[in-house]
């Protein structure tokens, strides 16, 4: 079978994580390898990079297309914070624009034929929620030392039921390690699986014939708007990460 009837007839082995080359050995003790999803990371990275260098505006008076289109993404995500956390999140603007944009470039990347999504494995999401977690928890008690365990105890709960809520709580906390980037990684997956399988029918249905093939512009619609609702979900879900980190943030910086 070759290698483009695997890619027809698999709608999963677009997330397969391939090697590209590798280097170490007994001598090192440890192997160095570069795949997939290291690379498009790696690109995502340089495109955020450019995308950066080409929004400078150099003190011009009229600013250019990037410089507008990075203006707005920042001021969108100003707002957020201004409404999620209060003046005191404005600190943390890089950071969740910096999040914002790699997950959004992730996201995009993805829809590129033949190209890989980031964000559709685990270990991207999951990554990326633990480490923000650790990291506001680090925040919380760095801001308000002990008093940052009151988040696990609602204002007014009774002394009876106070055990009960702080493990209730407690779990839900740790919990989030997982919630946030397994919405994520589920919503990637599903939406370029749905995708993948639409065009391999209309891909089967072209080239079965001149019946089919005049049929097949039915589902070629299909394709065409599933791919603009795709585009959208990759918005809506760099925007709901970055909100539900605020919120996390939030909650270490006001404890509420």
């Amino acid at each position: 079978m070759s290698t483009l009837q695997i890619i027809v007839n698999n709608p999963l082995e677009q997330f397969e994580i391939k090697e590209f080359f590798y280097f170490g050995g007994p001598l090192i003790g440890m192997k160095f390898s570069l795949t997939n999803i290291g690379l498009y990371l790696i690109i995502v990275t340089f495109l955020i990079l450019a995308m950066s260098y080409l929004s400078l505006n150099n003190n011009k008076v009229v600013p250019s297309r990037w410089a507008l289109v990075q203006e707005s993404l920042f001021g969108s995500i100003l707002n957020m914070i201004n409404s999620t956390i209060g003046t005191k999140g404005q600190a943390y603007l890089p950071f969740l624009y910096t999040i914002f944009l790699y997950v959004l470039l992730s996201n995009l990347i993805g829809l590129v034929p033949y190209s890989f999504t980031p964000s559709s494995h685990f270990v991207f999401g999951i990554g990326f929620s633990v480490a923000i977690l650790i990291g506001v928890t680090i925040l919380g008690f760095q801001t308000h030392a002990l008093k940052f365990f009151g988040l696990f105890v609602p204002a007014g709960t009774p002394l009876g039921l106070v055990p009960v809520l702080v493990m209730i709580e407690t779990i839900s906390y740790l919990a989030r390690a997982l919630s946030l980037g397994l919405r994520l990684t589920a919503n990637m997956i599903g939406g370029h699986v749905l995708l993948k399988i639409f065009s391999t029918f209309t891909w089967k249905a072209v080239i079965g014939g001149p019946v089919l093939a005049l049929i097949s512009i039915i589902p070629f619609t299909f394709i065409i708007a599933f791919t603009g609702l795709e585009l959208a979900i990759a918005f809506i879900q760099a925007y709901v990460f970055t909100m539900l980190t605020a919120s996390y943030l939030n909650d270490a910086i006001n404890l509420h």
